[in-house]
């Protein structure tokens, strides 16, 4: 692990990386505080939250005894829920642009047929949208179809009623536009329909975030890259604070590989003192796949290359088989094909799901694919060695914590990436 002396945990920094996700950072807040008192209860232990003080990112301050050591840990939410809005087109038509121009990037790239080499979970996740929409074309235009073959069908009944001027100008009327009309009203509605619905079917709010990094094919957009760095000036201050025993960086999801470049980015820079903080990488539920499998992903590829050869910190990556929207076991680095000879991290882990939580709780959740994508970060009834609220509010650092933990034998560590290059050309 880490070459950092082993040391009692007192006070920590901890700073989350949400992944592609519009909603107010108080969404982990509330989270946080209903499972970490469940899990306190499950696991015998005393933990408790209370508002932040000051001004800074938002967050919250945790207060707990685990192992009969009282620790404060300092949550922050590093909020680039702005960005991610922004990103989300308004307009129908313009998601549908979305879809095609997506679709083309990973199909002709030769991107998505690899990702299906590894895992077919997350991939399908990425094709639900896709389908979905196009199913929600498809019934928008058959009803359209319908409507306007009643309304075209009309001009045949017109003898049996109204006098023959009126039948004459409404025949005229009906068999030029009685068709399009009703077939041009009645698709947009069923478009808007369905898209009014979209906080249970969730076609539009992946599409946007599959189409995200598909645009620019695998680089940061300038905001980003900005609101990175800003990231980067608020963990170079806490590992610079000398009360700080550890500082923390959870990326989840997308937030997975924007804490990667974020790290790489300190540590070339000399921002991480040898004398500092314990400083721990934890990702979860990662898809960096989905981006650093894409052509123009230079950076990203550089930086998984660099950071997992670094003794500055420990890096651990926790997924699971039975979340299906993550890379579960995909060792980011390796299958990226830029694993260096001596690699160190990350050490891949599984939360294991299936043994983690209780027969009848994995029946619950089984079929919750959204909702299992955040396990990650909520109570286990049967917790193994994987436990997020010991990781951020116990008295052990990441790197002691897995001290010696040999990584999952399922995990994937063959190349599968086609672009592998690491500088732009």
């Amino acid at each position: 692990m880490a070459e950092q002396a082993k040391r009692q945990v007192r006070r920590r920094r901890v700073f989350y990386i949400p992944g592609y996700d519009p909603i107010h950072p108080r969404r982990y807040r509330e989270l946080y505080r209903k499972e970490s008192a469940a899990q306190a209860e499950i696991s015998g232990y005393d933990i408790g939250i209370s508002p932040k003080q000051g001004d800074g990112a938002y967050g919250w301050e945790v207060e707990a005894r685990i192992d009969e050591a009282p620790v404060n840990a300092s949550v922050e939410v590093l909020v680039w829920s702005d960005i991610v809005r922004g990103s989300m087109s308004n307009t129908i038509p313009a998601t549908y642009l979305q879809l095609v121009r997506t679709a083309w990037t990973y199909i002709a790239s030769g991107t998505l047929r690899r990702l299906m080499w590894m895992r077919k979970g997350p991939v399908i996740a990425a094709l639900y949208p896709v389908g979905m929409l196009i199913l929600q074309l498809l019934i928008g235009v058959v009803l359209g179809v319908i409507a306007g073959r009643i309304v075209s069908a009309i001009p045949g009944l017109l003898p049996l009623w109204g006098d023959g001027g009126s039948r004459l100008g409404l025949r005229l009327f009906l068999e030029t536009a009685g068709f399009w009309v009703p077939f041009l009203v009645i698709v947009p509605l069923v478009l808007r329909w369905f898209k009014a619905r979209d906080g249970k079917l969730f076609a539009y709010y992946l599409m946007h975030d599959y189409a995200y990094s598909a645009r620019w094919k695998g680089e940061n957009p300038p905001e980003l890259e900005a609101r990175m760095a800003e990231f980067g000036d608020q963990i170079a201050d806490a590992l610079n604070d000398p009360t700080v025993d550890e500082v923390l960086v959870v990326g989840h999801s997308s937030g997975a590989h924007l804490g990667v470049s974020i790290l790489a980015d300190l540590i070339r820079a000399g921002r991480v003192p040898a004398t500092g903080p314990a400083l721990g990488f934890l990702s979860l539920g990662q898809v960096v796949p989905m981006v650093s499998f894409l052509p123009r992903a230079w950076r990203l590829r550089g930086d998984l290359m660099f950071l997992s050869q670094r003794r500055e910190l420990a890096w651990i990556d926790v997924t699971a088989p039975g979340d299906g929207c993550a890379f579960a076991l995909c060792d980011p680095v390796a299958v990226s094909g830029v694993a260096p000879r001596g690699q160190k991290w990350p050490l891949v882990l599984s939360a294991a799901f299936t043994q983690t939580l209780s027969p009848e709780r994995w029946k619950e959740l089984r079929w919750r694919f959204f909702r299992l994508h955040f396990q990650y970060l909520c109570a286990f009834d049967r917790p193994g060695d994987y436990d997020y609220f010991q990781i951020t509010a116990g008295p052990v650092t990441l790197a002691d914590r897995y001290d010696g933990r040999a990584p999952s034998q399922s995990r994937i560590d063959v190349a599968a990436s086609k672009y592998t290059t690491v500088v732009a050309p």
